[in-house]
Formats: C-alpha cells, structure tokens, sequence
C-alpha cells in the first residue's frame, strides 16, 4: 500500500480502516478481515470503547504487529501529564501491543474546561512527547483541532503535530485549516468520507462513479486522496473492504471541481470549541 510521509519520515498508510461505531460483537472479525484483506492502518480509540475487540482481532488475523500501523486517541475526560501516561497504558494494555504507531488528542476541549484547556493540553502534550521520546509512540498529533487550537499547541511544544485527523468528504472539505496543516507538514487525515452515508442521497453524485467503472464509496476514498487527505474507510463486509483498496483511477480536475461545489452532504456540525460530550 502506498504511504503518507510525516514530519519525522515515518511512513503511514494512504488508508485506515475505521472502527467508530463498530460493535464490539463484530469488531475482532471485522479487524481480522480488514487485515487479511490487506489494510494495515488501523484507526482506533478508548472512547470507542472496543479496542479489546481491536486487539482481539489483530491476533486472530495472524498479521505480525510490525505490519500493522495502530492508531488511538485520548478522550476528553482524561488530561494532564500523569492521567494521559495512565491512558496511554491502559490503551496497550488493552490492545495487547506494547507500543502505538500513532497517538491523538481526540478533541482540543474538554467540556467545562474552556478556561483552562490550554494549560491542560500543553500538559498532555509534554507526556504524549515523553512517550514519543521514549519509543513507545512513533507519532503523535491531534483530531478535530482548529487552526486556533493547533497554535495554541505549537507554541510550547518541543516536538510539533504531525497529524490532524478531522471530518473530511464532499460539503465538508475544510479548505482553510487544510491549507494551515499543508504549509506545516501536518498530515491530514479525514474521517467519514461517506458523510455518515449521506453521499449516498446526493444527486449530484450518482452518475459520477460510472464514468469511471467503480463504486461511490470508491469515489469519496479517492476523492479525499487526491485532496491530500488520508481517508478512514468503514466497513464490515470482506468484499466492501477489498473494493476500498481497489483504487487504479484518476478523478479528473473537471469532475473534482463538481464534487468540490456539492454542499448537500452536510457533516456532524460539532463545533471543537463548544462540544457538549465528554
């Protein structure tokens, strides 16, 4: 599989399987088969709450851990220097592997901490580079931060994102904050490249694919490449897992700039500074 190439040279596969939402009765399975189809980034995180099931499943797939790109997130209940190593450790633990290719603060604000969420954060920060120093993180950076809360970041910190994973697809594109990660070297990654399925009652969208012989989740993971963003790709279907990867077209400028005007898609309309979940 081709790869994404961070800040500090390491490699990142150009696309991740998903496991938000996934239930815990289906994940091991849908993790082996995603492995066995040929993924090796796997997208993870304690707040969904299945990442036994994860590691469950990475044992089962037979596929040896140095293959296999393991990303997980830090939830908004836990910050500070102590408490995010203690997360940390409990995300191994439970993922049976004793180091993460990549860490992330899941979301820049924690509820009822907007006075004081910068501090926390540059506290996190300094354990998340800690344990990126200490080998047991590869990479490190953030998910659904602003370009506001990135500077906020970047202002103390020895060791700068090399990643921000945020809701990317068509109506959803984040031209702006994409532009602030590209001029420094921050990697973005989107997740819900179907928009949560609405691409699917998108007009304009229907007849695109068939000029290409391919599907239209196939259309929205190669949109979001040629956008330079790494997409997250969701299924529990073996077939639907090979077509993902299955990407030998080109999407041409002409069509880009019509799936770029399409604002029928929506997205999730969370607001990273006002969340309302912790």
């Amino acid at each position: 599989m081709e790869k994404f190439i961070l800040s500090n040279g390491l490699e990142m596969p150009k696309i991740g399987f998903g496991t938000w939402k996934a239930e815990n009765n289906v994940t091991s399975q849908a993790v082996c088969d995603a492995l066995q189809c040929g993924f090796t980034h796997l997208d993870c995180a304690a707040k969904y709450d299945n990442e036994i099931e994860v590691g469950q499943g990475i044992q089962l797939s037979g596929v040896k851990r140095e293959d296999i790109f393991i990303t997980s997130k830090l939830w908004n209940s836990v910050r500070g220097y102590h408490e995010t190593i203690a997360a940390f450790e409990k995300t191994c633990q439970d993922l049976g592997v004793d180091y993460l290719d990549q860490y992330l603060i899941h979301w820049p604000v924690p509820k009822g901490c907007n006075d004081t969420y910068i501090a926390s954060n540059k506290e996190t920060w300094r354990a998340m580079e800690d344990l990126y120093n200490a080998g047991r993180i590869k990479s490190i950076g953030v998910s659904n931060f602003k370009i506001h809360h990135l500077q906020e970041i970047m202002e103390s910190a020895m060791i700068l994102p090399m990643v921000n994973q945020i809701e990317f697809h068509p109506s959803c594109l984040h031209n702006e904050l994409r532009e602030y990660c590209k001029q420094h070297n921050i990697v973005v990654v989107g997740y819900s490249p179907l928009a949560n399925g609405r691409v699917f009652q998108c007009d304009k969208l229907q007849e695109i694919p068939n000029k290409y012989g391919v599907s239209l989740s196939q259309l929205c993971i190669q949109y979001a490449l040629q956008h330079d963003v790494l997409p997250l790709s969701k299924s529990v279907s073996k077939d639907r897992m090979i077509e993902n990867l299955q990407l030998d077209f080109i999407i041409s400028q002409e069509d880009m700039e019509i799936i770029d005007a399409i604002d029928t898609c929506g997205g999730s309309y969370k607001d990273s500074d006002y969340i309302l979940f912790e």
